[in-house]
């Protein structure tokens, strides 16, 4: 198989590691990288990208983690899966590997807020987060995206966990929460019905979970909801 050239523009402002992640990715997503193709050696990519190694290296294993990209051991690295064509349409490339990381803080946050506001939340805490939750759907039915109803209804797990630093914490992650809930529920809305069927489910589950007051239960969905999230970014779904 041959190699394949990227063609990359030099970047000043963003973070280098982070603009060589958007501009491969625009490559993955367009089609001029297809699944299978071999990318350039590490040092290929330092010279055409004018960055040096650990830049490129970084990058590399952000999309690798992301399930992008494949490396293997002697051989190079891959194009593992494609996003939808329309992901770099709903943010700028460079954006993208930054709203992927802002999931790694909401795991740890989210689930554990999710298995305390099983265990200490109130009635009228329960009812916020239920009508957090008829917002979001009444938003999918109007068409619309739903990101500000999303984080009404994640910050109201938050409050319901007991402790005002858990949605303090959230606020202050409100801005990178918005970009990647935005494109998230944009690629969703612009998806399959059994798409935008299955993003309500999760958030169902997570009520249904704390209405339970099973805190076990409430942290396993609230993991998956933010797992099934971060794979509908990345296409690792193979659901467009």
């Amino acid at each position: 198989m041959n190699d394949v050239m990227l063609k990359l523009k030099p970047a000043r402002r963003e973070r280098l590691a982070d603009v060589l992640y958007g501009q491969i990715l625009e490559q993955i997503t367009s089609g001029q990288l297809v699944e299978g193709a071999k990318l350039p050696s590490e040092a290929q990519i330092c010279r055409d990208f004018q960055v040096s190694r650990p830049v490129v290296r970084e990058a590399l294993m952000r999309l690798q983690a992301d399930g992008l990209v494949i490396s293997r051991q002697g051989i190079g690295t891959f194009v593992k899966s494609r996003p939808s064509d329309k992901l770099t349409s709903f943010a700028a490339s460079a954006e993208i590997a930054s709203y992927l990381r802002a999931f790694e803080p909401r795991l740890a946050l989210e689930t554990e807020c999710a298995g305390l506001a099983a265990m200490r939340r109130t009635k009228a805490q329960l009812n916020q987060i239920g009508e957090a939750l008829s917002a979001l759907e009444g938003a999918f039915q109007r068409g619309e995206t739903g990101w500000e109803e999303d984080f009404a209804f994640h910050l109201a797990v938050a409050g319901a966990a007991g402790n005002e630093l858990f949605p303090r914490l959230l606020q202050d992650l409100r801005d990178i929460m918005r970009g990647s809930m935005r494109v998230a529920l944009s690629l969703t809305q612009r998806g399959s019905e059994d798409r935008r069927r299955r993003v309500l489910e999760e958030h169902r589950k997570v009520f249904t979970a704390i209405s339970s007051q099973d805190p076990d239960l409430a942290r396993l969905y609230m993991r998956f909801h933010l797992t099934e999230s971060r794979a509908r970014i990345t296409g690792s779904h193979g659901d467009r």
